[in-house]
């Protein structure tokens, strides 16, 4: 089982070094790249003002904060969120580097790089020419992100999750069966697997009779309520037909 998470951040501004502070933490779960729907998501209050020109960003202003948590009221619950398990940020240093300067605040451990997947990088080494914004990825990917109306540390994460599955070319409905010919759009690669053709002549079987007879006499030890014995009559209706 594989689990990542795929975070994202908003702040005051551009430079923890600077005074600027986190105010919101969005991180859902995905597991083998399919979304889990555990969520972790957390507005804080940054103890200090939101300039303006960040609020027309994502919208967060100061007095709706006033009343939210401290950073150091929800960083154990949003370590135990994330654990040690691989995480998905897109411009991942401007996002570990506000978090990382909140964890020293509390001389708790930061957030290694080294556990951290870019998506930006991803993106920036797969389409070289951009533009690799997340708005100009989910357009390229044919993702509807028009809820997206600002940032918004738990949409974007959810955005990101379906960019970074098309960023590693591993598409969530059809592992990437499915049949996108003729078409430009999401909908009409999601559209499932072409059917094969059927053979001319059907292949001779590759179990002997007594080996066949052998398995069902097995089946029959596991009782009646086994998996295997719906695959049991299976066989014999179509024996029937």
């Amino acid at each position: 089982m594989l689990r990542e998470i795929v975070l994202d951040t908003e702040t005051t501004g551009l430079d923890p070094r600077k005074g600027d502070r986190l105010i919101e933490i969005g991180c859902i779960e995905i597991v083998n790249r399919i979304p889990t729907g555990r969520e972790f998501h957390k507005f804080i209050n940054p103890e200090r003002s939101v300039p303006a020109e960040a609020e027309a960003v994502h919208g967060l202003s100061t007095q709706f904060l006033l009343d939210k948590p401290l950073f150091a009221e929800v960083a154990g619950d949003f370590l135990e969120f994330i654990a040690g398990d691989t995480l998905v940020i897109h411009n991942a240093t401007f996002d570990v580097g506000f978090l990382n300067a909140e964890l020293e605040r509390l001389k708790l451990g930061p957030i290694a790089m080294s556990r951290v997947i870019d998506t930006l990088q991803l993106a920036r080494r797969k389409h070289p020419a951009g533009p690799n914004s997340l708005d100009a990825l989910c357009k390229r990917y044919g993702i509807d992100n028009s809820k997206r109306i600002k940032h918004g540390a738990l949409m974007d994460s959810l955005l990101l999750a379906e960019v970074y599955v098309e960023l590693l070319g591993e598409r969530q409905a059809t592992l990437g069966l499915g049949s996108n010919r003729g078409s430009g759009t999401r909908d009409a690669r999601l559209s499932g697997p072409a059917k094969p053709n059927a053979r001319p002549t059907a292949l001779a079987p590759r179990l002997s009779a007594a080996e066949i007879e052998a398995h069902r006499a097995f089946v029959q030890t596991l009782g009646e309520n086994a998996l295997w014995n719906r695959y049991l009559v299976s066989e014999e209706t179509d024996n029937a037909a």
